[in-house]
């Protein structure tokens, strides 16, 4: 991984401190400044006790000496403007020190977090994404942008660590295909009394084992296209009818629903939504597609679609092997299989991921409920359409509650 490193060769630069510290200085030798040419515009209009005299007036100093009154008033007005200004010139100096120096280390202490999010920041790897500020300081706008850093940093450690388990599952179901086709490959060219009907066997078998890679990667390729149109942008938004979604995909799984000789009950009701149809077709196929592979012999599978003036559901239940309560949340994951990992388990383990990301896509969302007895029941509440515009390729859809 590349690290960049975000500070500057060693040279002057105006730096959030400095410029605070210089912009108190100013503000503070300003408003002496200020007071200073106050003061001396007092002191020049207050000190003229002799323009209340007569012409000619003379008055006696303390030493007996006797001095006009207009010469002495000038005298003493200008000995005080000298002692005004050099007296206030030195504090003003004195003060403008003290404060830049203060600001200094007030801004200095102020700024100290947002140095450690920046040390923070530059400690971050693939590899080290635990590092985090946890500041301790006043409840303030500093405080809040340090845990705003650190909420992010869990957001994005935990983005992270799913794509590297969604990656690492991914190459796992990958390979299991691709050691089947070459294992196969391998022990028919080695076999030197091998004929065509061995040959026709390590055809089909290569065949379904690349038939199970290309469908693999077909659902990682719409399951990242849907991840990516959620809370964003759909790419088409048109009215659809969940109930047609339902009827399509029953009719696809015809013949394995007769094989495991299942009873299959529907309530199709109008449930009309807004967004993409093929999508919203794909969401239903997953949900019964599941609904028969985790079923059993003569097990039974129902749906129901209905809609109110808000929003319209799809639910799909079936029976099955039991799953535990806790268990539920990671059934939405890529990859899990009702408690069942990878091997050993029909399909990719991505039909509830991809559903989650269809519900998200178009604003709604999904949950589902463990059955005593063994099965499954999931129900996706989607806004209906009467709440939702039909616009074509730039409608905004609302972010899902998660």
């Amino acid at each position: 991984m590349t690290i960049y490193d975000a500070r500057r060769a060693a040279v002057f630069r105006p730096t959030l401190r400095l410029r605070l510290t210089l912009l108190n200085g100013i503000l503070l030798v300003g408003a002496g400044l200020v007071l200073v040419v106050l003061a001396y515009i007092l002191v020049d209009g207050a000190l003229k006790p002799a323009d209340q005299l007569q012409p000619g007036t003379r008055v006696v100093l303390e030493n007996g000496t006797e001095v006009d009154a207009h010469t002495w008033q000038t005298e003493l007005v200008d000995s005080a403007e000298w002692e005004l200004l050099t007296r206030g010139s030195l504090a003003l100096l004195l003060i403008g020190a003290v404060g830049v120096a203060g600001a200094y280390i007030v801004a200095g202490r102020a700024l100290r977090p947002l140095q450690k999010v920046t040390s923070t920041a530059q400690r971050l790897s693939g590899e080290s994404l635990d590092a985090r500020i946890n500041y301790d300081g006043a409840d303030d706008e500093v405080s809040e942008l340090a845990k705003t850093f650190d909420a992010m940093l869990d957001r994005i450690t935990a983005a992270f660590e799913t794509q590297k388990r969604f990656v690492a599952n991914a190459s796992h179901e990958l390979r299991t295909p691709l050691a089947v086709m070459r294992t196969e490959v391998d022990v028919t060219l080695d076999d030197p009394e091998a004929d065509v009907a061995e040959y026709r066997r390590m055809a089909t078998v290569v065949r379904d084992a690349s038939m199970r890679a290309n469908a693999l990667v077909e659902s990682l390729l719409l399951l990242a296209r849907t991840e990516a149109q959620a809370g964003r942008r759909l790419g088409r938004k048109v009215s659809t009818d969940l109930a047609t979604g339902v009827a399509v995909a029953l009719s696809a799984m015809g013949k394995e629903i007769q094989r495991l000789s299942l009873d299959v009950s529907t309530e199709l009701t109008p449930a009309n939504v807004v967004g993409d149809p093929g999508l919203l077709e794909r969401l239903a196929g997953n949900l019964i597609e599941n609904a028969v592979r985790y079923n059993h012999l003569a097990g039974r599978i129902w749906v129901r679609t209905g809609t109110d003036e808000t929003l319209a559901w799809l639910v799909v239940g079936n029976t099955g092997f039991e799953v535990e309560p806790a268990d539920l949340p990671a059934l939405f994951e890529p990859f899990r299989r009702g408690g069942r990992e990878r091997t050993g388990a029909r399909g990719t383990g991505l039909g509830l991921s991809i559903v989650r990301a269809v519900c998200e896509a178009h604003g709604g969302g999904v949950s589902a409920i463990a059955l005593k007895g063994g099965g499954l029941e999931v129900t996706v509440s989607l806004p209906a359409a009467a709440v939702t515009p039909v616009l074509s390729g730039t409608a905004t859809v609302r972010p899902a509650a998660r």
